[in-house]
């Protein structure tokens, strides 16, 4: 028995080398990342019990994310970092300051006892850098750095316990949640918004919208967005997050992400969450939301799951 458990030990960790191989070759190769950021703290006011600080971090020698840190009185010794969907405003929208209301879930979770972190995506809010220039293959793996050095910026905080940051996002930034647990351990649970479906049911298996500058160009240079010819889909990454707890929200109406694709994703993976709760998939009927409800849901759940 004890043998065979450590042959499907070592198959898992196999496939997991091999999806994160395959994210690679489309992302380009993760640099090494190490230690907590310096931190410069440019303002701070307060939101009711949570102060809101106008923060940067340095995610790279000389690379300074703006972001906004969100601290209750009351905290709970848990953490989020919290990614903006696609919004001029970025990291303002889940801090709360304007943008769409059912989007503010940095500060929602700061009033539940979260220290929250939302920083600027490249190129969004006051973020201005050419991620190619500095040797990137594209700007999710800069975000997914840069997300990772975030984490790492929370779990150095006074009244974070260690082992207990989440994330969280909406649609560019529901993705990049997936994307950043798919190569963070540190990250224990995650909420998925309008986040993905499977390559072959985006827009009919054209994958024009995933190739710019702002994502992954290689899907068109290399793979001529073509999904038969990509190295990973979806069920790769969720299957990286695995067992680790997921809760996606993905409505009946998206336009983006089609709901049956995200269901095939989910159904390639849901062997490997073996423990009851901890995969959740929640298909509210509405359009490219993240409702309350759902919301509130969400938020239990991260509560419940480090």
């Amino acid at each position: 028995m004890m043998t065979r458990r450590l042959f499907l030990a070592g198959m898992a960790l196999r496939r997991r080398g091999d999806a994160r191989a395959g994210m690679e070759r489309v992302m380009g190769p993760m640099p090494r990342v190490a230690g907590v950021p310096r931190v410069e703290v440019m303002g701070e006011t307060r939101d009711g019990e949570v102060a809101r600080k106008k923060i940067r971090y340095e995610a790279e020698a000389g690379d300074w994310v703006p972001a906004w840190l969100l601290e209750p009185a009351r905290k709970n010794g848990r953490a989020a970092i919290c990614l903006h969907q696609t919004t001029r405003i970025g990291k303002d929208e889940p801090a709360g300051l304007g943008g769409l209301v059912n989007l503010h879930y940095a500060r929602e979770l700061a009033a539940r006892g979260f220290v929250t972190l939302a920083p600027d995506y490249p190129n969004f809010g006051e973020y201005k850098i050419d991620v190619y220039a500095r040797g990137y293959a594209s700007a999710t793996m800069k975000g997914i750095v840069n997300h990772r050095r975030g984490v790492a910026l929370l779990e150095s905080l006074p009244g974070v316990t260690r082992g207990s940051v989440a994330a969280i996002g909406h649609s560019l930034g529901g993705h990049n949640a997936l994307f950043l647990a798919a190569f963070e351990e540190r990250v224990k649970a995650v909420v998925t918004s309008c986040g993905f479906t499977s390559f072959a049911k985006y827009y009919g298996g054209n994958l024009k919208g995933w190739s710019h500058k702002g994502y992954m160009p290689r899907i068109e240079s290399e793979y001529g967005c073509d999904p038969r010819r990509m190295p990973f889909d979806f069920p790769d990454v969720l299957a990286l997050i695995a067992p680790r707890p997921l809760f996606i929200n993905a409505p009946l109406r998206d336009a983006n992400f089609e709901v049956t694709g995200v269901d095939d994703c989910v159904e390639a993976v849901k062997a490997l969450y073996r423990t009851p709760g901890t995969l959740v998939a929640e298909h509210p009927n509405c359009a490219h939301d993240f409702p309350s409800a759902v919301r509130e849901r969400a938020y239990r759940f991260l509560a419940q799951w480090k």
